[in-house]
């Protein structure tokens, strides 16, 4: 009898399961398509929005409709990057046949990469401690001038490579991952300004 009524509640279960996932998908596919347009609008407003809105919808479901996480996202991406552009050109500056001062040209930006790392990381630590409070604006100004000084770093070390005779293939692949990290680093930078302007 009680195994009887025990498989009598699995099937109700069942069929009450049943009837709901299909609502419940869709009330999740809804919500990721909110999650989704809402980063496509916040990256309309950045200077590289399709670079914006790739690196970031992957992200969608942590992000959701927060501008601070939008922003602390984007910091984190940009941070990897970064440290992943760094190993790669320090296995680079090892590489058999590199000139000399092709070398030093990869060897000197590592160095450079090596401040806007610790500005990004630092940056997020910031973004993670943060709370409506009176220090809100004193901590986000601090954010804002350590991302702005790891923009002005990626560029210097993205300088130093056009004004240099380099390898054309070792030049453009260098070249297009600092680019790439600058541009992610700007864009976070906008998207930081506009949570700090909500709250302004």
């Amino acid at each position: 009898m009680e195994r009887s009524s025990a498989l009598a509640n699995l099937a109700t279960t069942l069929l009450f399961c049943l009837a709901l996932c299909p609502y419940t998908t869709l009330i999740s596919s809804a919500q990721t398509s909110t999650n989704i347009e809402f980063i496509r609008t916040s990256c309309g407003k950045t200077t590289y929005p399709d670079l914006c809105y790739t690196s970031l919808s992957g992200h969608a479901s942590l992000i959701q409709m927060s501008p601070k996480l939008l922003a602390s996202a984007a910091l984190t991406v940009t941070l990897d990057k970064a440290r992943s552009t760094s190993a790669m050109m320090a296995r680079l500056s090892k590489a058999r046949g590199m000139k000399p001062r092709e070398v030093g040209a990869m060897q000197d930006c590592v160095e450079e990469l090596s401040d806007p790392v610790d500005e990004l990381r630092r940056s997020i630590d910031e973004m993670g401690q943060m709370k409506r409070s009176s220090n809100f604006g004193l901590i986000m100004n601090d954010v804002q001038t350590w991302v702005s000084a790891a923009l002005t770093d990626e560029n210097t070390c993205s300088d130093g490579f056009a004004g240099r005779m380099m390898n054309g293939n070792v030049k453009t692949v260098v070249r297009n991952e600092i680019l790439t990290i600058a541009h992610l680093t700007s864009n976070a930078l906008a998207l930081i300004n506009r949570y700090a302007s909500l709250h302004g």
